[in-house]
Order: structure tokens, then C-alpha cells, then sequence
């Protein structure tokens, strides 16, 4: 059996219980654990598997985000820490643009430090949140107001976007792969997005391991085009390979809950 004919097979298994072992794999497709892993991380690349724990999964398609508030309650942990680690790439004077999420609503509290800074986004609650800071040029981008996640989208905000000229963009997304890059199920927040990323010097996807793996219709943007990707420690490990192989800066930061732990069990640390 030629390489291609096993990847199809392993994902003809795959569609019919959703996720296996890679011991199974061993086992259904009569090869190594080497082999295997080298498929998987194939399929990988091409945006049609997805590493977890000990074996793989299918890509997932996500047809629709979760609202503002439902999206606040969950990983609270990961976003500050991811938060705080775009924090520290933002200086005195730059220009940035915050994307809408919940992750980079995170990073406001750090922004009270910087002087001279000037905020674009199209957050609502991003923009009441910095609204009261004493050393902030704020603007928020108008445009058609997506209710559920509290953001301006459409032509209108991407516009005003391509106005500025952009120190850093920290760009959110609902779902990133290496194959697809960042995807989104709405297709009036891909202009905004892409016109931030172009105006932009530098370009951060921040952005959960949690939604690595999965796919929206509308493409942004590809993996590379990004200068960074910030995300969490739940990252599977053939994935950061995979990142890393393609030339893209990754930082993988780990919430402080888990540190504290750590710390807890070997007090060395």
C-alpha cells in the first residue's frame, strides 16, 4: 500500500468513529508507530486531522461562534496568560489594533502601564474598557454591529481600518490550523481582519489550542502570514513540530494555575 492509499485509509477509519489511537492505527493499518505519526502529521498539514493525546481526531468544521458572553466564561486561565504575553510586545508610542475576542479583552489591564499608546479596535467592550485611560488615543472602528459577539464587521470597519498605519495587529480567530491558516463561519469579519493585518507591521494570532483543528468557511488568512501565533500549553506536541517546520514563530505560555501547581508539588521549581 503507497503512502497515499494508507492516508486515505486512516481517514476512512477515522470518519467512522471520529478518533483513534495511534496504537489502533498501528494495529488497523499494519504499520509502525513511526509510520503512522508521519501520517498523521501529514494530514496534518493539510488541515484534515487534528493531534490530540496519544492519537488524532477529524478536522472539525465550525458552522458558528458561541456569543460574547458565553465565550467570557470558559479558559480563563489560558486567555490571561496569553494575554499577558501579546502585553509584552506592546511598547511605549505603538499603534495597535485589537481584535474582538474575549481573549484580547484580557490584555486591557496591562495597557494602563503604556504611555503614548494609540488602540483601533472594533470590540465594544475593548473600547468601553480602555475608555477611561488617561494616556490612550482610542478609536473604535464603526460599522455593522455583530450583536452576538459585540463587534464592528463589514466593509464600513474594514475601511476605517486600512486608514492607520499599525505598530502591532493581535488578531483573534474561532478556529486555526496549519493546512487552513485562521478560518471564521462569518464571512463580514474577514475584511475587517484582513484589512488590520495589512496595514499592520506585525501580525499576532493569539489564539487557544482549543481551536486548533478546526475550520470555518471563510479563510483570513494563512498560518505564515502571521509574524507570531501566541497559544496554550494544551498545543499537542506533533502540532508544534508542525508549526515550527513551516517557519512560524510560536509562543506557548502556560496559565498560571498550572504554574502555581507545579510549584506546589516541587517547591525546587
Amino acid at each position: 500500500m503507497i503512502p497515499a492509499q494508507r492516508r486515505e485509509l486512516l481517514l476512512r477509519e477515522l470518519r467512522g468513529t471520529g478518533v483513534l489511537s495511534v496504537k489502533e492505527l498501528c494495529d488497523i493499518l499494519g504499520v509502525s508507530h513511526m509510520t503512522v505519526r508521519r501520517d498523521i502529521m501529514t494530514l496534518e498539514e493539510e488541515g484534515r486531522v487534528r493531534s490530540v493525546p496519544g492519537g488524532v481526531e477529524l478536522a472539525s468544521q465550525v458552522r458558528s461562534e458561541p456569543s460574547y458572553l458565553d465565550k467570557s466564561r470558559v479558559d480563563l486561565d489560558e486567555k490571561r496568560a496569553m494575554a499577558q504575553a501579546a502585553a509584552a510586545l506592546v511598547e511605549d508610542g505603538h499603534t495597535i489594533y485589537l481584535d474582538a475576542g474575549t481573549t484580547l479583552g484580557h490584555l486591557v489591564p496591562s495597557l494602563w502601564g503604556v504611555t503614548g499608546l494609540t488602540v483601533i479596535t472594533n470590540d465594544l467592550t475593548t473600547a468601553a474598557s480602555l475608555s477611561d485611560h488617561p494616556d490612550l488615543s482610542l478609536y473604535f472602528v464603526g460599522g455593522q454591529i455583530d450583536r452576538e459577539n459585540r463587534s464592528a464587521v463589514g466593509d464600513m470597519a474594514a475601511e476605517t481600518v486600512a486608514e492607520f498605519n499599525i505598530d502591532v495587529a493581535f488578531m483573534s480567530t474561532s478556529s486555526w490550523d496549519i493546512g487552513r491558516g485562521s478560518t471564521t463561519p462569518s464571512r463580514s469579519k474577514v475584511a475587517v481582519k484582513r484589512a488590520a493585518m495589512a496595514a499592520a507591521s506585525s501580525s499576532v494570532l493569539v489564539a487557544g489550542a482549543d481551536k486548533y483543528g478546526a475550520f470555518g468557511t471563510f479563510k483570513v488568512a494563512a498560518l505564515e502570514s502571521f509574524s507570531m501565533v501566541i497559544t496554550d500549553d494544551r498545543l499537542a506536541e506533533s502540532s508544534v513540530r508542525a508549526i515550527q517546520e513551516v517557519g512560524v514563530s510560536l509562543e506557548i505560555v502556560i496559565p498560571q494555575s498550572a504554574s502555581d501547581e507545579v510549584a506546589r508539588l516541587d517547591p525546587t521549581v
